[in-house]
């Protein structure tokens, strides 16, 4: 079970040198400490906001091997998250399943073009497949879909990837890492490195709740931080030769009765050239997503106005019904990094989304790019990387057989609101059990009630901080800061 952060802190107040330290607790930094722990290596996440607060919180919610990504002609990341899909499915069953999906088809052209795509997609996937792709008559794709367009409908094709909850996932793997002996922590934020003859020893960190700075050593630091990888790299000597590049994807969740079936909806090509997932997810419709550039990094993205209008224009050419603003149940951006070339003019949705690992004259390990599904292959890398470096000894890697410890078991009696499936004793465990902090982390990450319906979460959040301060023992100052602060998040005052 995952321990107190007090059990953490004291853990690092003795512990002379990690063997890993990871900075960053997505992910790619929980892959990575997954993979740490699997060779028996001691290691330390760190994570300065909650675990999975960034983008890793913000997914399509798909575990999929990238249907786009083999029309851009990236056959072996394909080929390489398919085998990762896999795995995900296999060993963290209780947050991941299959889902089948349609594409509708309106031209013969097109239809035979997906078809074929995706047969390959089958193939590729060798025997891990998850059943083979079918085409549907337009007769067919309507009974299984009955608010599509069908307006020169011709079929439909059929085809199986994977879903998952992506923030239960993360809190489900600092619990399989507490299991193999793995230590993190979150709210506590690296500042420096501590170096010795120009290599990296070690690094400064500081407790937000209690403001206490630590010196602490290892053998190998990794920086694992997203779209912020780039500044941890400064406070390096390193000068890459790849930028990040932030990418902003947005997704809306609406009710389900916009497509009213248990399929989910892929778009093969949207208005300008991406491609759209319509998904069921905590019996909503979860819709994305956007992949705009941005120059500018902040904690809290918001979809924007242009996203939402992109989202539901594209959406409303494939259903029958009037698809409307009011149907919006919830709205969350992400900023996904990417790893491109320093010299380029690539648009955001033309980057590779494979990963790329930087070892810097000074030690450092540098993960950037990847994706969810690949998540424990990135951890791999990572390890593998700074063994090579000789960093580590090396050590055989044992992730691939790990399977990820669930913490809890909703019972879903008595819900706190008709639109959320949670109750008041889920919300008392799960205080008990999984590292709290903040009324955000058990209403956004713990449970998903801001991404299920903010409508919803607005009418329950100050009874839950109730709960919550109570619990905890916070003073009514504490329970103040975190209301404010919660509210001025999802604008809710």
């Amino acid at each position: 079970m995952i321990k107190s952060r007090d059990a953490v802190i004291t853990k690092i107040e003795s512990t002379k040198s990690w063997d890993v330290i990871i900075i960053g607790g997505g992910a790619s930094g929980l892959g990575t400490a997954l993979d740490a722990v699997s060779r028996g290596l001691s290691c330390l996440l760190i994570e300065k906001h909650d675990f999975g607060s960034g983008t890793s919180s913000k997914s399509t919610k798909l575990v999929h091997g990238g249907v786009r990504y083999l029309a851009q002609g990236y056959v072996s990341l394909v080929i390489e998250a398919l085998r990762e899909r896999s795995y995900f499915l296999n060993q963290a069953h209780h947050v991941a399943d299959i889902q089948k999906f349609i594409i509708p088809a309106y031209g013969w052209v097109e239809a035979i073009k997906y078809y074929f795509g995706l047969k390959i997609y089958d193939l590729l996937a060798i025997n891990r497949s998850l059943g083979k792709t079918r085409w549907l008559s337009a007769s067919k794709t309507i009974a299984i879909f009955p608010t599509i367009d069908k307006k020169n409908l011709k079929g439909g094709i059929e085809y199986i990837d994977g879903r998952f909850d992506d923030t239960r996932m993360c809190i489900d793997l600092v619990n399989t890492i507490f299991e193999h002996k793995g230590y993190c922590i979150n709210y506590c934020s690296f500042d420096s490195f501590l170096k010795a003859n120009n290599k990296i020893e070690g690094v400064k960190v500081q407790d937000h709740l209690t403001n206490n700075s630590y010196n602490i050593y290892g053998n190998v630091i990794v920086n694992a931080t997203g779209v912020l990888t780039g500044e941890v790299m400064d406070k390096d000597d390193y000068s890459p030769q790849l930028i990040i590049a932030a990418s902003q994807g947005a997704h809306l969740v609406s009710h389900k009765k916009i497509t009213n079936t248990e399929y989910g909806l892929m778009i093969p090509k949207t208005s300008d050239g991406r491609v759209l997932f319509a998904i069921p997810w905590k019996n909503k419709l979860l819709v994305g997503t956007t992949d705009i550039a941005q120059k500018h990094i902040v904690d809290n993205p918001r979809a924007s106005e242009a996203e939402v209008s992109f989202i539901l224009g594209n959406l409303q050419q494939y259903c029958g019904t009037e698809v409307t603003k009011e149907d919006i149940c919830a709205t969350f951006a992400g900023l996904r990094p990417l790893a491109a070339p320093k010299e380029g003019k690539l648009k955001t949705k033309e980057i590779s989304r494979s990963h790329k690992i930087i070892t810097s004259k000074s030690g450092l390990v540098s993960i950037i790019g990847g994706k969810w599904t690949t998540f424990r292959k990135m951890g791999e890398d990572t390890i593998e990387a700074a063994a090579k470096a000789g960093l580590i000894a090396p050590r055989a890697s044992s992730s691939h057989i790990i399977k990820i410890k669930a913490t809890m078991a909703f019972d879903n009696h008595s819900p706190i609101h008709p639109e959320l499936p949670y109750s008041i004793n889920d919300i008392r465990t799960i205080i008990d059990r999984e590292m709290v902090e903040s009324i955000d982390d058990l209403l956004s990450r713990r449970t998903r009630c801001t991404f299920i319906s903010i409508i919803a979460t607005k009418s329950v959040y100050k009874n839950i901080l109730d709960v919550l301060a109570y619990e905890k023992k916070w003073s009514d100052t504490r329970k103040m800061k975190d209301l404010l602060d919660f509210e001025k998040k999802y604008e809710l005052s």
